[in-house]
């Protein structure tokens, strides 16, 4: 068996992909979450006992601590895209962080892995750049040796950037191509990340360093939408729309569901600068190569398998009569 490792966000979409990496190589897991009767998909990912799930609020330092005494690992992969009622981005992004930096390095915790995302930035007028990288912050500060993982937009079957705008093409007749779709992105597969994380948990990576994830194509938003038609078997047309008017159009539609909103305001916000790995992220060897993943998945050989059930016979539409 590799240790006892706990994973805070562990029933999510990067939490789950860890998880399954981790167990593989013999790794006992804490999945931690808010809810750890939602964590049952998980288990049939390890043999009898290896996984389960455990209570933890990152709002509850005291079910923060509990859940990493007696560890070797901890990963954070909890994030939200949106706030919503009191899981908002300061608890999750950076006081969260915190708590369970501060436990982690008082439980005598080996490794601490936490993950945030291209584009944390401590000056940006997005509050999830700017929350990210104050989370990044109070890791460092509580935990020096930490290894901060940014990735790109995460892309896999569960994903929340394909998936959406597959089913927006689904139910309109029209996609907005916001700023001209000139945003250029670094798509990196979910299993890719699970990968560097289970090899930084392992080991790979220089503590207190971070790493920029991104995988083997860079694209721009237009290109991504073209694609996700394309792969959907939908004919959306565009509708050019300047910021400051899907601005506009995301506060009109704050009082919605985050699920059916097209955008948020933060959203709209950070398509105002490219998602991809940085010049310096390179040249300083700080990438997903670093981590061990040499052969990164392209958006071409994962994404249409799971857009085909958006086509109009769904896993059907490509059989005849």
């Amino acid at each position: 068996m590799g240790g006892l490792a706990t994973i805070f966000g562990g029933p999510g979409f990067v939490g789950r992909y860890a998880t399954r990496e981790l167990a593989s190589r013999g790794w006992r897991i804490r999945a931690a979450s808010r809810r750890p009767d939602l964590a049952g998909h998980l288990q049939p990912m390890g043999v009898v006992g290896q996984i389960h799930g455990v209570q933890a609020n990152l709002r509850y330092p005291d079910s923060v601590a509990r859940a990493v005494e007696g560890v070797d690992a901890v990963v954070n992969a909890v994030g939200v895209l949106a706030p919503s009622g009191s899981q908002s981005f300061e608890a999750l992004h950076v006081e969260g962080p915190r708590a369970i930096s501060k436990a982690a390095r008082e439980a005598g915790v080996e490794r601490l892995v936490h993950v945030s995302a291209i584009g944390a930035d401590a000056k940006s007028t997005a509050n999830y750049a700017r929350t990210k990288a104050d989370g990044e912050q109070a890791v460092l500060e509580e935990f020096p040796d930490a290894i901060i993982l940014r990735p790109s937009i995460v892309f896999g079957p569960e994903d929340e950037f394909f998936n959406r705008f597959a089913g927006m093409a689904q139910a309109s007749p029209v996609l907005p191509l916001i700023g001209g779709g000139r945003t250029r992105f670094q798509p990196v597969y979910v299993g890719d990340v699970a990968l560097a994380i289970a090899n930084a948990v392992e080991g790979a990576g220089e503590p207190g360093q971070i790493y920029e994830l991104g995988g083997p194509e860079s694209l721009s938003f237009k290109q991504l939408l073209d694609r996700t038609k394309e792969w959907s078997g939908r004919q959306a047309s565009y509708i050019s729309m300047p910021i400051w008017l899907a601005k506009l159009q995301a506060l009109l539609t704050w009082p919605l569901p985050n699920s059916v909103r097209p955008l948020t305001v933060d959203q709209v916000r950070m398509l105002q600068k490219d998602n991809v790995v940085s010049d310096a992220a390179k040249n300083e060897g700080r990438t997903l190569e670093a981590l061990g993943v040499s052969a990164p998945h392209t958006v071409a050989s994962i994404v249409p398998g799971y857009l085909e059930r958006f086509k109009h016979r769904g896993q059907f539409a490509h059989y005849r009569g």
